[in-house]
């Protein structure tokens, strides 16, 4: 039986500015069907009722962003005026940032170290 992750949905009480907000922060790409795409996999950022206008437990659920170069990112997402829950810093396995949208929702910016991802290349995947 095959399962993929097919998309992700972000729910919003104001979901048309939290979409601006990720495509000026993040630069996806849009098509105006409401999915932004990311290579890999796609978010749909949807108007909800029953969802409060900031998330009661950002941390519950992190959207790890990997990137070609995470101080070009983080000095970007200084320009749209992110707030960083931990600044840009060197880890054993690479570049990791953590920060908010505008929703409250706690997302990464990840650039892992060659090593790292050739490591990840070599784990079996399934079973």
């Amino acid at each position: 039986m095959g399962i993929s992750v097919g998309s992700v949905l972000l729910g919003s009480a104001d979901p048309d500015r939290l979409l601006e907000w990720y495509r000026a922060a993040l630069a996806p790409w849009h098509d105006g069907d409401g999915f932004i795409h990311f290579a890999g996999i796609d978010i749909l950022i949807d108007g909800r009722s029953d969802v409060a206008a900031t998330s009661r437990e950002p941390g519950r659920f992190v959207l790890n962003f990997h990137v070609d170069d995470a101080r070009a990112t983080a000095a970007h997402l200084d320009t749209v005026g992110v707030t960083w829950l931990v600044p840009l810093e060197e880890r054993p396995d690479g570049l990791f940032a953590t920060f908010s949208d505008p929703d409250g929702n706690t997302l990464q910016i990840i650039q892992l170290t060659p090593e790292y991802r050739e490591h990840l290349e070599n784990v079996p995947r399934s079973r």
